[in-house]
């Protein structure tokens, strides 16, 4: 079956790959402590849409993967606010694993700066990347996070 959501110009398919190559490079810039601008080129460069080892590796919307890294690492103490602030007392976003925190750290820019998005397709992207990467509650964990960040932020879009 050919899904057009599969096809590799496909627009949805280009931003949701933007998406999830900008939680990894969230993800890498924690583990390595690379600045962002260093990493966002590392990705363009040696992995979004190139060939490895024979793979040829998908194209992403790369200005928007772009937006949401370098936003999101400019924005980063307002956004670590607005986590923690709908965070259970015992729970900081600091005490979370790595990934979790990339997950919530891009979503909650795409939340903040980037209204061409609507507030219920960033939770269900993010909820389902948040579904590929662990088993247990972190979907469901995420999925309530951001439900409440939306709703104070972007009140318009649930009423």
């Amino acid at each position: 079956m050919n899904f057009k959501s599969e096809k590799r110009g496909d627009k949805h398919s280009r931003r949701r790959l933007a998406r999830l190559n900008a939680v990894q490079a969230f993800y890498q810039m924690g583990v390595e402590e690379k600045a962002a601008a260093d990493v966002v080129e590392e990705f363009l460069e040696h992995r979004v849409g190139a060939e490895i080892d024979n793979v040829q590796f998908k194209d992403s919307d790369k200005n928007l993967f772009r937006d949401l890294v370098i936003g999101a690492s400019e924005r980063l103490e307002e956004i670590d606010g607005q986590i923690n602030a709908v965070l259970d007392k015992d729970r900081t976003l600091d005490r979370l694993e790595l990934v979790l925190q990339a997950t919530l750290r891009v979503a909650v820019y795409e939340l903040l700066a980037r209204l061409d998005a609507d507030a219920k397709v960033i939770i269900s992207e993010y909820v389902g990347m948040a579904r590929t990467f662990f088993t247990k509650n972190e979907p469901s964990f995420v999925n309530g996070v951001l439900d409440k960040l939306a709703r104070s932020l972007r009140p318009g879009e649930f009423s």
